[in-house]
């Protein structure tokens, strides 16, 4: 579920295709995405052993630990675009927004936290032209934890 008011539009990242615009402004540390909708999560491995999962896998997400999700139906929150230096914290399925973020914003999350550990997008990021790799579930959730600790401390003083 996208919270604040949106559109979809060609994004400005070169071969991104299109991306998720804000059309209001969201403050620092609120959420911009949530989970909703969820039936199901699976393992890695059955991904990887199902032809059927596995001709889905482009549209797969890491939830949690060994987890992921698949959304061939290409929901909106798939709109969200890679980026190294994202203004979108993904913590937990959740994407929290890293500053205030002004109508016209395209939103972007680091998709690292999204990937397998050590499994390569097919793309490589527009700006720094590096690979995009995933994290390990423990480095991502101590780097989104600790990111949106800070986040909120800021926020909330």
């Amino acid at each position: 579920m996208i919270l604040p008011r949106y559109h979809i539009a060609a994004s400005a990242i070169h071969g991104a295709g299109n991306g998720l615009f804000l059309d209001e402004t969201v403050a620092a540390g609120r959420i911009i995405t949530a989970p909703d909708g969820i039936n199901h999560t699976y393992r890695h491995a059955d991904i990887t052993a199902s032809p059927e999962l596995s001709a889905q896998f482009h549209a797969s997400a890491r939830w949690f630990e060994d987890r992921y999700t698949l959304s061939p139906d290409w929901p909106d929150e798939c709109y969200i675009n890679h980026s190294f230096t994202p203004n979108g914290l993904w913590h937990l399925g959740f994407v929290f927004a890293l500053t205030e973020l002004p109508p016209g914003t395209e939103i972007t999350v680091d998709y690292r936290h999204l990937l397998p550990p050590g499994h390569a997008e097919d793309f490589v990021d527009s700006v720094t032209g590096e690979i995009i790799t995933g994290l390990s579930w423990q480095e991502s959730l101590a780097s989104s934890t600790h990111a949106l600790a800070e986040l909120l401390g800021a926020t909330h003083r």
